[in-house]
């Protein structure tokens, strides 16, 4: 006869397991461009689309408190450079009130991940699997 709960243990570190190792894993990359606010202006509708896509690629992944900083400032100048400086202002300030990890939006900080994850940098194994969507990301859109 088969002992309940040795098999009941086994099951149960059995999901532990593949819990944790499926913890690891990114979501696939995903952008919608510049989200909530326009990719560009009505004669040039893409303008800093590319800006907006640099950051998602960041926001997606997400890591620390700094990178986050870091990241938005990024965006603040990429924009700044297509002429737009006011816009580049203003979305600067969208990203700061509304991206923060702990908001349930799919743009938050760290989207890639499982939700509250907050901020924390990246295991090794964690950029290992960053690397690995990205580059799946770009064989599917080239």
């Amino acid at each position: 006869m088969i002992n309940m709960q040795y098999v009941t243990i086994k099951c149960l570190l059995l999901i532990c397991f593949s819990l944790t190792v499926n913890a690891q894993d990114i979501k696939p990359f995903s952008t919608d461009g510049c989200s909530l606010f326009p990719d560009g202006m009505p004669n040039d509708r893409t303008r800093w689309q590319t800006c907006c896509i640099q950051h998602d690629i960041q926001y997606w992944q997400g890591g620390s408190q700094e990178q986050r900083i870091r990241s938005d400032q990024e965006l603040l100048h990429c924009v700044k450079k297509t002429g737009q400086e006011k816009i580049a202002r203003l979305m600067h300030q969208g990203v700061r009130l509304g991206g923060a990890p702990w908001w349930p939006a799919p743009y938050r900080w760290g989207y890639g991940w499982p939700y509250l994850r907050g901020y924390k940098p990246l295991t090794q194994q964690e950029k290992q699997s960053v690397q690995r969507a990205l580059e799946h990301y770009h064989k599917k859109i080239h």
